[in-house]
C-alpha cells in the first residue's frame, strides 16, 4: 500500500481509467490523490520532476473478490499460528497487482470458518503491507448439492436464519460479500437478514429459476458467484440465474477468464449483455497454490492438481486456478474481446463498485499501476507506479 512519499508527485499525459482524454494526477506527500486535472487545463507550469508516463493508462490497483488463498495457506486453514503467512500474501499480492481483497472461505466446518473469521478479524485492524483486506467472502456453506462444484457435501447447510447465526457467530462485521443458493430459503427471511447485516449477498452454486432468481433480487441480492459456473447454463425458454442477473441493472456478476473457466466465445457474450464493467468484474477465483508452480497440493483433505495454471480435483472436476487477477486483464485484451479501458476497469473499479467503493478519485491512496499497450507486439503489460 501506499506510504508517504519524500516530496508530492506529479503524473503527466496519463490516460485514468473512467476519465476522458490525458489527465495529470496530484499525488501529496502522504500519498494521496489531490487532483485529477485535464492536461489541457493545466498549462505550462508543470513540475521539471513530473513522471510523463506518454499516454499510458493509469489505474488504481486490482480488487480481487474472490481468492482462496496463495502462497501455500488456503484461507479456511487460517490458524493463530499461521496467521504470519497472511500478511506475506498481503504483500504477494500487491506485487502482483492487487491492493484490496476479500479472503474467501470455502465450504468446510463451522468451526474452521469461525477460526478463519477470528484470525481475520484480528488482522483487518492492524496496519497492513501490501493489498487491503477488505472484509471476508464466505463462498458457502449454504450451496446446492447439485451444483456444490469441488465443495465438499458433508459440510453444506440448510439455508436458514438460524444456521447462518450460526456460521457467523460473533464475526458477522468480518464477513463482506456471501455466496448462497437462493432456492434453498423458501421463506425469503435469509437475504433481507443478511442485508440488515451489512453483507452484500451473491448468488451462486445454484439451480436457481429465473422466478427464483428474480426474488432473490428483489429481496436484496446484488452479485452472482463466478458467471456460468456452477449453475444452469442460459437457455432460451428458462433464462435461469445468470440470465434474469444479466438482464436486472443493479446486480453485478463476478467471471474468471482464465480460458478454462468459461470460453472467451462465451466471455464475449457476457461482456457485451451485461454492458461490459456497468455489470461485471473480474476475479481470480485463485487456490493456494497462487504464487507456486504447478503440481499436486493438498485442499481440505483432497488433493489437487494444479496443470498450467489450472487446478482440478483428482475426478477432473474443475475447482479453481492459480492466475493471479490481472492475468485475466491481459487475457480479456490478447483475446480480443474488450479495449484495454475496459480490461482494466473490469479488475479495477467495477469490483469496488461491486462492494461500495468508488473508482480512482481525489483524496483516495494514489496506489497505482501504469499499463502499457504495445501496439507491435499486441501485448499489454504493467507496473507499479506508485503505492
Amino acid at each position: 500500500m501506499t506510504q508517504a512519499t519524500q516530496n508530492p508527485v506529479d503524473i503527466i499525459n496519463a490516460r485514468v481509467t473512467g476519465y476522458k482524454d490525458l489527465q495529470m494526477l496530484l499525488v501529496d506527500q502522504e500519498g494521496i490523490i489531490e487532483q485529477i486535472l485535464p492536461m489541457d487545463t493545466v498549462g505550462k507550469d508543470i513540475c521539471a520532476s513530473a513522471i510523463d508516463v506518454a499516454g499510458d493508462w493509469i489505474s488504481l490497483g486490482g480488487v480481487d473478490l474472490q481468492i482462496n488463498g496463495a502462497l501455500g495457506l488456503a484461507f479456511p486453514d487460517l490458524t493463530a499460528e499461521n496467521a504470519h503467512v497472511l500478511q506475506k500474501i498481503t504483500q504477494f499480492l500487491w506485487d502482483v497487482g492487487v491492493d484490496g481483497f476479500l479472503p474467501t472461505l470455502v465450504t468446510t466446518s463451522v468451526e474452521k470458518i469461525q477460526r478463519s473469521l477470528a484470525v481475520i478479524a484480528d488482522i483487518i485492524p492492524c496496519k497492513q503491507a501490501g493489498a487491503k483486506i477488505l472484509g471476508v467472502h464466505l463462498e458457502g456453506p449454504f450451496l446446492n448439492y447439485q451444483k456444490r462444484g469441488a465443495h465438499p457435501a458433508e459440510y453444506l447447510l440448510p439455508l436458514t436464519i438460524d444456521e447462518v447465526k450460526r456460521v457467523l457467530g460473533d464475526y458477522a462485521h468480518v464477513v463482506k460479500v456471501i455466496t448462497l443458493a437462493p432456492e434453498l430459503d423458501p421463506t425469503g427471511e435469509v437475504i433481507p437478514y443478511l442485508r440488515s447485516l451489512g453483507i452484500t449477498v451473491s448468488l451462486g452454486h445454484s439451480q436457481a429459476t429465473s422466478a427464483q432468481a428474480q426474488l432473490a433480487f428483489e429481496l436484496g441480492a446484488t452479485m452472482v458467484t463466478h458467471a456460468f459456473n456452477a449453475m444452469p447454463p442460459l437457455h432460451h425458454r428458462e433464462p435461469g440465474l445468470l440470465g434474469t442477473a444479466i438482464t436486472h441493472s443493479d446486480v453485478m456478476c463476478g467471471f474468471i477468464a482464465d480460458g478454462e473457466h468459461v470460453s472467451p466465445t462465451m466471455l464475449q457474450i457476457l461482456l457485451r449483455a451485461s454492458y461490459e464493467e456497468k455489470g461485471l468484474f473480474l476475479v481470480s477465483d485463485a487456490l493456494s497454490p497462487l504464487g507456486l508452480p504447478d503440481g499436486v497440493y493438498p485442499w481440505d483433505s483432497r488433493e489437487i492438481e494444479v496443470k498450467n495454471g489450472t487446478a482440478r480435483l483428482a475426478d477432473g472436476t474443475l475447482s479453481g486456478t492459480t492466475l493471479p487477477l490481472l492475468v485475466g486483464v491481459q487475457n480479456l485484451v490478447k483475446w480480443g474481446i474488450c479495449d484495454v479501458e475496459t480490461a482494466i476497469l473490469l479488475a479495477t473499479d467495477a469490483p469496488r463498485r461491486a462492494i461500495g467503493l468508488s473508482g480512482i478519485a481525489k483524496s483516495q491512496p494514489a496506489n497505482l499501476l501504469c499499463w502499457h499497450w504495445d501496439e507491435a507486439r499486441k501485448e499489454l503489460t504493467w507496473q507499479q507506479l506508485l503505492g
